[in-house]
């Protein structure tokens, strides 16, 4: 039963990530904000590693005990790469943060609706991750927990930096708190990424 929930919900995670990467990528095509950039990156790299987890998920839940060992290689495998596309997210973020041209930011109104969206979205996959784990410990499933309170957190962060960027689009302030919100973000990522990866 716990096996037949954790890969509706991870099947959940890659329908309603997909759409993310190409809906920020046309969005980028209006608005240039740093942090909607790296958002743009981040949704991509994640969405592949949910991929990934899911598709190991469904090769895992089928193998006997007596493949353990097999099973336990996928689920690193699996498991590594979401700790890879963390790792990835926040050094782009970083990059594009420090380096990309500071000029107007364009419209970020489809960025702030995609990382709201992101935010009530992300917030229930981790409740859910964290529920299904409890249940029944799985390495994936603890590991999508993780990713997902670290999208809740990034996109808590996105929502809130766009949206002073709609409220105050000319303000001075405006620069430093896009470039703040990337940083910190980056950061966590890129922790949290080590994190998974070296366990």
């Amino acid at each position: 039963m716990q096996a037949k929930a954790g890969q509706r919900t991870l099947l959940a995670s890659v329908l309603l990530s997909s759409p993310g990467p190409l809906i920020l990528g046309i969005a980028l095509l209006y608005g240039r904000s740093s942090t909607q950039i790296a958002d743009f990156i981040r949704r991509t790299a994640e969405f592949l590693a949910i991929l990934v987890s899911w598709l190991v998920f469904r090769v895992t839940v089928d193998l006997s005990d007596s493949e353990g060992q097999r099973k336990h290689k996928l689920e690193q495998a699996a498991n590594y790469a979401v700790g890879v596309a963390m790792c990835l997210s926040g050094s782009g973020m970083i990059f594009l943060a420090l380096f990309a041209p500071h000029t107007d930011k364009g419209n970020v109104i489809p960025g702030l609706i995609i990382a709201g969206l992101g935010l009530i979205a992300n917030s229930w996959f981790w409740l859910r991750y964290r529920k299904l784990n409890f249940i029944k410990t799985n390495a994936i499933l603890a590991v999508q927990s993780r990713l997902y309170l670290a999208k809740t957190l990034v996109d808590t962060c996105v929502t809130l930096a766009l949206l002073l960027i709609v409220i105050a689009p000319a303000a001075p302030f405006t620069h430093l708190v896009d470039l703040g919100g990337s940083i910190i973000v980056a950061i966590y990522l890129i922790t949290n990424g080590v994190i998974v990866v070296t366990k």
